[in-house]
């Protein structure tokens, strides 16, 4: 029987001619990643293991992103913690404030993953680089720790779903709702420890951008990882980044998959996630009109320049409803920059946004963002678990950037095309 474009890629870094869903694995590692909060507690079981080296400076990279910049003792002290490790070590990708960004969009920003790696990160949504056709995965701290100082880690090889995708996006639909309708249909569970591995004629009408939102909440389905083929697109955003060798792995036509779900582009609508779960969508046409407190345009899954130029294609000339929050967070310095240079920052500003630094921040209940009781938010991030933006009795609606952005002028949920013939607001 083949494999699967995951199995190909763990046989490969496990120097094993063929691998099966549940065989157990030592593959050597390509990258291991953590940020501020989880780095602190794998230094701590790499000094408690008597661990003097780690295996390689170079494929190791620590990102200051969570609470950062710092928002109180605690989270100076975590990062004093990661800082000196790196200093210790000789970690030269150790990226603080004023060069971070939100981990899972500089990794790939900066070319440290691509095609056909294995990377581990003590992030769960490590998952995001499988857009660029690499397994990744999210792992605990104590795997990252082993993964430090021995460049390998071991791995339960997983089963996987086909997604098949076909035709291409109308008008304010994006990567977050195929995605969305992705974990609506299956739930939260429906891929527990399995590959997403996406296919189809449709795979070519999504952009890298698309990909990445796709891949990143992977997890939130419970899967081990998701995964995209190698293709044009692929191949020309690595371009000029990615300096390793690029190694394309392909899925057998015999590999064997334990479902297959087949997705039309061309069908979806704008969707959202209802608190508390991902999988609670509803198209936006069906819950509209839902009052709001909040919105937040950012995040790991949907802070890229696409992301930003969606929102601020709905914001401009239009004003922020009186009284609501509307938080802007690009997700890298460079994005940031961008948004500056293409005329973003102005748009969201003279709206009535708030434009932030990058930062995890409210995505989980950080800083930056934080909601009282009875508050709801609509976001672009990627949980609305009960308390995961603040109080316990606050909410979460998850949605991609037009949607966030038409709520944040309605005051409520809104459909970005009820917003398309309107004139400005302000």
């Amino acid at each position: 029987m083949g494999m699967t474009m995951t199995q190909k890629i763990l046989a490969a870094h496990a120097g094993l001619p063929s691998v099966r869903a549940g065989d157990l694995i030592e593959a050597k590692l390509d990258l291991v990643l953590g940020n501020d909060v989880t780095t602190p507690v794998a230094i701590g079981v790499f000094e408690a293991a008597g661990f003097e080296r780690v295996f390689d400076p170079e494929k190791i990279t620590v990102v200051l992103d969570h609470y950062t910049p710092c928002k109180d003792i605690k989270s100076a002290e975590l990062c004093a913690t990661a800082r000196a490790f790196a200093r210790k070590h000789g970690i030269s990708h150790l990226y603080d404030t004023g060069a971070a960004g939100i981990e899972h969009a500089l990794l790939p920003e900066l070319g440290l993953v691509g095609p056909g790696d294995c990377v581990i990160g003590a992030d769960s949504h490590t998952c995001t680089y499988g857009a660029l056709g690499a397994f990744s995965t999210g792992v605990g701290s104590t795997d990252m720790a082993a993964g430090m100082a021995a460049g390998e880690n071991w791995f339960r090889v997983p089963d996987a779903i086909r997604v098949v995708l076909t035709g291409s996006f109308r008008p304010f639909v994006s990567g977050k709702d195929v995605i969305l309708d992705l974990i609506g249909r299956i739930g939260v569970d429906g891929a527990l420890y399995q590959s997403l591995e996406f296919t189809g004629p449709g795979v070519a009408a999504l952009s890298m951008d698309d990909r990445f939102t796709i891949a990143n909440m992977a997890i939130e389905a419970g899967a081990k990882n998701g995964i995209f083929p190698v293709d044009d697109k692929t191949l020309e955003y690595g371009k000029g980044r990615f300096r390793r060798e690029i190694r394309i792995f392909e899925a057998d036509p015999d590999a064997h998959y334990a479902r297959t779900v087949e997705i039309d582009l061309d069908a979806l609508e704008p969707t959202v996630a209802l608190p508390h779960l991902p999988s609670n969508t509803r198209p936006v046409s069906a819950v509209k009109g839902l009052p709001i407190n909040q919105v937040v345009i950012g995040s790991c899954t949907n802070g890229r320049i696409s992301d930003l130029r969606a929102a601020a294609a709905i914001l401009k000339g239009r004003c922020v409803a009186p009284g609501l929050r509307c938080i802007v967070i690009p997700a890298t310095q460079a994005v940031y920059l961008q948004c500056l240079e293409e005329g973003l920052a102005k748009i969201f500003i003279e709206s009535g946004c708030a434009l932030s630094t990058p930062t995890c921040g409210p995505c989980l209940g950080g800083h930056m963002g934080v909601m009282s009781a009875g508050e709801r938010a609509v976001a672009t991030t990627n949980r609305n678990f009960v308390g995961r933006m603040g109080h316990v009795k606050s909410e979460v609606i998850l949605a991609n950037p037009a949607v966030a952005a038409a709520s944040a002028v309605r005051g409520c949920v809104a459909d970005p095309a009820e917003l398309e013939q309107e004139g400005c607001t302000c």
